[in-house]
């Protein structure tokens, strides 16, 4: 917990019309140690602003002559740092969300909870405490053409590293998209290292891979004796990412009535165990990712509308590997550098005959595909230079083929079903990755549940008899 001492160098105004709720704010503010002035509604809040410069500012939303939100867009061009906190009704959290669209830094409910209201005025210290520090560390990353866990300077990644630069200081979630193996879990840690959350756990969960019949309780905990197998309390990932960073890898995967009590979390800052009567606050920043098309998702019935808008406050998509091929050298010395610390070798580099055959792929596992056949490539490799005989056998031919004389294409007849095409499309995919479920899964840009769950569909009980495995 922060001193009062560290605390009182921070300068926090109130913007509230309601005359009670905007005194007793000031009083409680100012118990915990920060310099504290207030103002009536918006006007005069700006005035405040240009006139004593606080460094944090607490508004209320709907309030007469300037509103909140008309006063955060003057504040978007003030040049010294700032955390703006949004305090809203219940009943207008999507105001909220909009506003934290706009730059705020977090937003709080009505009736206010001032536990939690203390939490984020401490973590709005830390963020103007090491916002220089960060900048400092973003430009060194840039010039390096990486940031984070992120590698590339084409024009489509600086976008990238754009969005995770505006996003990563705030509390706003974050909802990363993208084909499978394109990086979405690096979005999420570079978020987490780049905010004045890093020094607290990040816990990335994949949704796709826990039976509908435990996520509830890996996400929330359990009680003893909460089901049948409930030996002991459990800690759920909430918990565990207390104070930090909590990445739902695969929403869309989420059973629906599980996102219902997602929500809840998101909006109350608080949770309750399964089997337990007692509610425990939480402080923890949800970021959330999927391969799917979130909008057909929420069609479909598969992602709750609302979760979608509360999650879907930033979007970041991540390109396939195919649309961006000039960053395959960058990324192929920077995985390189990953294997050889990982298996101990000293590979070099790779030759001009491979870097040509690897612009002349399309990918389609992507990132995770390259990782995955540099992997082999370094453990196969007894010298400094990876070559073209040292790649997977067959390299560059899993791919959906078009031409007419190709045993791989995929021919489809005028009147097949969608269904029917589907099935043809997995099979030969899984026919060409000689049944490696996990790669055709990562070809065909779906989830290994999603697979599993085709296959039982088409009776395949050969193919669904075969380990899953990676290359």
């Amino acid at each position: 917990m922060m001193s009062n001492t560290s605390m009182s160098q921070e300068k926090v105004l109130i913007v509230e019309d309601e005359e009670n709720e905007r005194t007793g704010l000031a009083e409680v503010v100012s118990a915990w140690g920060y310099r504290v002035e207030t103002a009536v509604d918006g006007y005069e809040g700006w005035e405040k602003v240009t006139q004593w410069t606080p460094s944090i500012i607490v508004t209320d939303l709907k309030m007469p002559r300037v509103s909140g939100m008309e006063l955060l867009e003057r504040l978007a061009d003030q040049t010294h740092a700032m955390a703006v906190i949004v305090m809203t009704a219940q009943g207008t959290i999507d105001s909220a969300v909009q506003a934290m669209r706009m730059g705020a830094y977090d937003y709080i409910t009505k009736p206010i909870d001032t536990n939690r209201l203390h939490t984020i005025l401490q973590n709005a210290c830390a963020l103007l405490g090491t916002k220089v520090e960060l900048e400092v560390t973003r430009r060194k990353l840039r010039d390096s053409g990486s940031l984070g866990q992120l590698v590339g300077s084409s024009k489509k990644m600086q976008e990238i590293f754009r969005l995770v630069e505006m996003v990563a200081p705030s509390t706003a979630s974050v909802l990363i998209t993208g084909a499978s193996g394109t990086g979405k879990e690096m979005v999420a840690r570079t978020i987490h290292e780049l905010s004045p959350r890093r020094s607290k756990p990040f816990v990335p969960i994949n949704c796709a891979a826990i039976p509908e019949t435990l996520i509830e309780s890996e996400i929330f905990g359990h009680e003893k004796g909460a089901f049948t197998g409930a030996l002991e309390r459990r800690t759920g990932c909430f918990e565990l990412a207390e104070g930090g960073t909590l990445l739902l890898d695969e929403i869309g995967e989420m059973p629906v009535g599980t996102q219902a009590k997602l929500l809840r979390v998101l909006e109350d800052h608080k949770l309750r165990r399964l089997g337990s009567k007692v509610e425990t606050s939480v402080d923890v920043r949800v970021l959330a990712a999927t391969n799917k098309t979130p909008e057909e998702a929420v069609a479909r019935g598969e992602l709750r509308n609302d979760l979608y808008y509360r999650l879907n406050v930033f979007n970041i998509h991540m390109p396939a590997l195919r649309e961006h091929k000039e960053d395959l050298a960058e990324l192929v010395q920077t995985l390189l550098a990953d294997m050889n610390a990982k298996h101990d070798r000293k590979v070099a580099t790779v030759s001009e005959a491979v870097l040509n055959q690897f612009k002349n792929y399309s990918w389609p596992g992507n990132v995770r595909e390259l990782r995955n056949t540099l992997e082999r490539a370094i453990i196969v490799c007894e010298g400094a230079v990876v070559e073209t005989k040292h790649l997977p056998p067959g390299f560059g031919q899993v791919t959906v083929r078009q031409a007419a004389n190709d045993p791989d294409a995929v021919r489809l007849g005028v009147g097949t079903t969608v269904g029917e095409a589907e099935k043809m499309l997995i099979l030969k995919t899984l026919e060409a990755t000689s049944n490696n479920k996990t790669r055709a899964a990562e070809i065909l840009g779906i989830s290994l549940k999603t697979l599993h769950n085709k296959l039982k569909e088409y009776g395949n009980s050969a193919a669904d008899a075969i380990p899953d495995k990676e290359e």
